[in-house]
C-alpha cells in the first residue's frame, strides 16, 4: 500500500485545498492529513487563523479524502510522522516548491500544482470570505509580498498590474497567481484589495483610482510625496468606507507595537530624546539611486526613524533642519534634528553613507535600546540606572516581515469599524510632510 502525506493549516476551507486533498490521494492508496495546531501556527509566524484545530480537523474529515487525520505540533515533526507511519510521498502545493527538498532523503517528495483564484469559490459562504488581492507593481518588494502572504489567513493573491505587460506576465508565472493584465479595469474587475509597491510618484494616482473602484489599499512607503495629497487621499478612503494604509512595516511588528506600548506606559519616564538610524550602502542602477525616480536616503527610508519619533513625539514639531550630502541630485547621507516643544529627535539615513542602525528612546527614569536593525524589531531592553532594574523583550520577526502589514490590513478590511492603532492616518500623513519638506529644500545644509 503507498501512503501519501500532506499538512496545512485548512483554515476557510475552499476549493483550493479540496482540489490539493484530490491531487494528494490520487498519488497513492492512504492519504494522511496533517493540521497544524494554532501554537504551531502562531510559533511558525501563520497570522490570523480563524477557526481552532478542532473545527478545522472537522472540515478536513468532512471532505471524505482523508484516511487519517493527525496533528502538526512542532518543528521537524515531518521528518518523525513520514517514519512513523511510513510514508511514501510526501506532496505540497507548488508554491512551496523546493522548500522541501530535505524530505527526499525520507521519502519522495512532490510538489502539486496549486489551485489558481480560489477566493470566489468559498464552501462556507460569504461569512468567511477570502479576500482577493491584486498587486500593481512587479518589482523586488512586490516579489516578497508573496510569500508573505502565504502566512496570512483569509487572503489570497490572485493577480498583477503592471504597464509593463511582460513583467506582470513574469510575475504572475514565478508566483502561480491567476491572472495578469496590463488593463486597469480588467485588474480592478477581479479583485477585492489593492497592494501597491510601484515608483513612488505614481503612488498617488494609483491610490486615486483604486480607491474609485471600491478597492481596499494597502501602499508602501512613502504613501505619497505631498502632505496635500496624503490627506485628500485618506478623506477619500474614509468617505468612500475602504481602508487606507500606509505599509511601513516596522509599525506593525509585534516587538515594535510593545516597545512603543512599553515607553508610552511610563515605563522610562518622560522621554526628552530618540536617536533613530537606518542606512545601506547601494551603488548601481537602482530605483532608489534615480532622482527622477523620487530616490534618496529621505525619501526611500526615513519612513522608518520617523516612525517612533512620531509615534512618541506627536505630528506638532516647532522645526527640522536637515544635513545632507548629495550626489547625482540625491542625497546619499541626511541627518534631521526635529525639535518638539519639550523634546529634541534625531535620525540618520543614507545610501551611501553607513552607520549603525540602532534606536535609543531617552527617558528622564532610564532608556529604551534596540540594535539593528532595529526595524526588524525582534528585540528591545529598558535600561535605568539601577542595573538590578534592567529588562529584555523578545518577539519573533518572521523572514521579511511584510506578514504582520498584511494581517492588519485584512483585521481592518474585516473589522472597518477598529481604529488604526498601530499607524494611523495623522501620523503616516506627518510623515510624507517632513519627507515633502526635505525634497522642497526646507533648511537643509549641505554637506
Amino acid at each position: 500500500m503507498k501512503k501519501i502525506i500532506t499538512y496545512g493549516t485548512f483554515d476557510l476551507l475552499h476549493h483550493g485545498h479540496i482540489n490539493l486533498l484530490k491531487r494528494a490521494k490520487e498519488l497513492g492508496d492512504y492519504l494522511i492529513v496533517g493540521v497544524t495546531t494554532e501554537n504551531y501556527d502562531r510559533g511558525r509566524g501563520k497570522l490570523n487563523v480563524s477557526k481552532s484545530t478542532l473545527e478545522r480537523i472537522e472540515d478536513v474529515r468532512n471532505t471524505g479524502l482523508a484516511d487519517e487525520i493527525i496533528i502538526e505540533e512542532y518543528e521537524g515533526q515531518k521528518i518523525d510522522d513520514i517514519q512513523k507511519y511510513g510514508v511514501d510521498i510526501f506532496a505540497i502545493g507548488s508554491d512551496w516548491k523546493g522548500k522541501f527538498d530535505y524530505l527526499n532523503e525520507f521519502c519522495e517528495v512532490v510538489y502539486l500544482e496549486r489551485t489558481k483564484g480560489v477566493s470566489s469559490t468559498m464552501l462556507r459562504g460569504e461569512t468567511q470570505k477570502i479576500i482577493s488581492i491584486g498587486v500593481i507593481g512587479s518589482g523586488r518588494i512586490a516579489n516578497r509580498f508573496i510569500p508573505e502572504s502565504k502566512y496570512v489567513s483569509g487572503i489570497n493573491v490572485n493577480g498583477n498590474y503592471n504597464p509593463n505587460i511582460n513583467s506582470a506576465k513574469a510575475f504572475a508565472e514565478n508566483h502561480e497567481i491567476s491572472f495578469y493584465t496590463d488593463d486597469l479595469n480588467e485588474f480592478y474587475s477581479k479583485v477585492d484589495a489593492v497592494y501597491i509597491a510601484s515608483p513612488h510618484p505614481t503612488h498617488a494616482d494609483y491610490i486615486r483610482k483604486s480607491l474609485m473602484n471600491g478597492k481596499h489599499v494597502l501602499c508602501e512607503k512613502p504613501l505619497v510625496l505631498k502632505e496635500d495629497e496624503a490627506k485628500e487621499l485618506y478623506s477619500l478612503a474614509e468617505e468612500k468606507n475602504l481602508i487606507l494604509m500606509e505599509a511601513i512595516k516596522t509599525a506593525y511588528a509585534p516587538a515594535f507595537h510593545k516597545l512603543i506600548s512599553y515607553v508610552k506606559s511610563g515605563a522610562i519616564g518622560t522621554v526628552r530624546d530618540i536617536e533613530a538610524s537606518f542606512t545601506k550602502l547601494m551603488t548601481g542602477n537602482f530605483r532608489e539611486l534615480s532622482a527622477e525616480q523620487a530616490g534618496g536616503s529621505m525619501t526611500e527610508l526615513s519612513s522608518y526613524p520617523l516612525l517612533p519619533i512620531i509615534k512618541l513625539f506627536g505630528t506638532s514639531y516647532r522645526d527640522i533642519t536637515f544635513y545632507s550630502v548629495f550626489e547625482n541630485n540625491i542625497d546619499v547621507f541626511t541627518r534631521a534634528i526635529i525639535q518638539f516643544d519639550n523634546a529634541v529627535a534625531s535620525l540618520k539615513v543614507g545610501l551611501g553613507v553607513k552607520t549603525e542602525g540602532e534606536l535609543i528612546i531617552s527617558g528622564t527614569k532610564g532608556y529604551a535600546y534596540v540594535p539593528a536593525p532595529w526595524w526588524k524589531t525582534e528585540f528591545f531592553e529598558l535600561r535605568y540606572e539601577d542595573l538590578n532594574k534592567n529588562r529584555k523583550y523578545f518577539a519573533k520577526f518572521e523572514d521579511d516581515g511584510l506578514r504582520y502589514e498584511i494581517s492588519e490590513f485584512v483585521s481592518l478590511i474585516n473589522n472597518p469599524q477598529s481604529n488604526y492603532l498601530k499607524l494611523n492616518s495623522e501620523e503616516s500623513i506627518a510623515i510624507v510632510g517632513i519627507i515633502q519638506k526635505f525634497r522642497e529644500g526646507h533648511n537643509i545644509i549641505k554637506l
